[in-house]
């Protein structure tokens, strides 16, 4: 077990504070495993449909909306059949949805998707917690209390898109964390179709507050190697993004990007 100190008496209050400063970090982040790639990412399909999954979880092609296979193209500089090809691949993950003679567009998921969608992520990251309190190792848990005090400094000074790759780094930090490659994967596909929504913006500073407490407190029991209590803040923590997602598709808003102004 880790013996390091909880982070909430040297973060909770400089956050709230406003200050520009999270703390004195208590040790350094490794490299950052690189984002994952669709099918075989050493391909150029594989390479393609990683760009344009990003694109679509970060929120520049939002639900609903038609790929433009040429503009893509040309803004990718690849031909036609390795765009093609990475519809296909991005069509089997559920993120776009391919119409003969009209097209790919980005799945608009509906309410009851959106309800089953955080349901199952809410177990398998609640199933990864678990397993990380028993088989993480004390670097990998000091990176992930690493990386709480980098999301924590960039909460405190409202820099949003900082905050967003930080906070979904530690989601999958978390996720390789209990070392279940099986578990990991099915996390990844689920992950990406609501990856956005998980982002959504209500301009509600006090649940913004609410989830960096909330990550401060996993932080915490990860380190105690607390699994009833981590899988416990996880599946709360989901159950709050799912419902400001549902909020945000009922009041007919668009889901928010890196630069929402409530990020969880």
């Amino acid at each position: 077990m880790s013996s390091n100190p909880s982070l909430m008496p040297n973060l909770a209050g400089p956050a709230h504070a406003g200050s520009a400063d999270a703390g004195a970090t208590p040790t350094a982040v490794a490299p950052r495993p690189a984002a994952r790639a669709a099918g075989n990412g050493r391909t150029l399909p594989g390479a393609v449909a990683g760009q344009l999954r990003e694109r679509i979880i970060q929120g520049e092609f939002p639900p609903g909306s038609r790929l433009n296979e040429r503009a893509l193209c040309d803004l990718l500089g690849v031909s036609r059949t390795p765009m093609r090809e990475a519809f296909r691949v991005l069509a089997a993950e559920g993120l776009v949805q391919i119409e003969p003679n009209r097209g790919a567009q980005v799945v608009a998921l509906s309410e009851a998707n959106i309800r089953e969608a955080f349901e199952v992520i809410g177990g398998l990251e609640a199933m990864s917690c678990r397993l990380a309190c028993e088989r993480a190792t004390d670097v990998e848990i000091a990176e992930i209390r690493a990386l709480t005090y980098e999301m924590m400094a960039s909460h405190a000074r409202h820099d949003l898109p900082t905050y967003f790759r930080t906070n979904r780094e530690i989601h999958e930090r978390i996720s390789l964390a209990s070392h279940n490659s099986l578990l990991k994967q099915l996390y990844d596909a689920q992950n990406a179709r609501v990856q956005n929504l998980r982002f959504v913006s209500n301009e509600n500073r006090q649940k913004w507050d609410l989830a960096m407490r909330e990550h401060i407190e996993m932080a915490d029991a990860l380190n105690a190697r607390d699994a009833d209590r981590l899988a416990g803040i996880m599946r709360q923590h989901l159950q709050r993004k799912c419902e400001a997602a549902l909020k945000t598709l009922n009041a007919g808003q668009a889901p928010a990007t890196a630069q929402s102004s409530d990020s969880g």
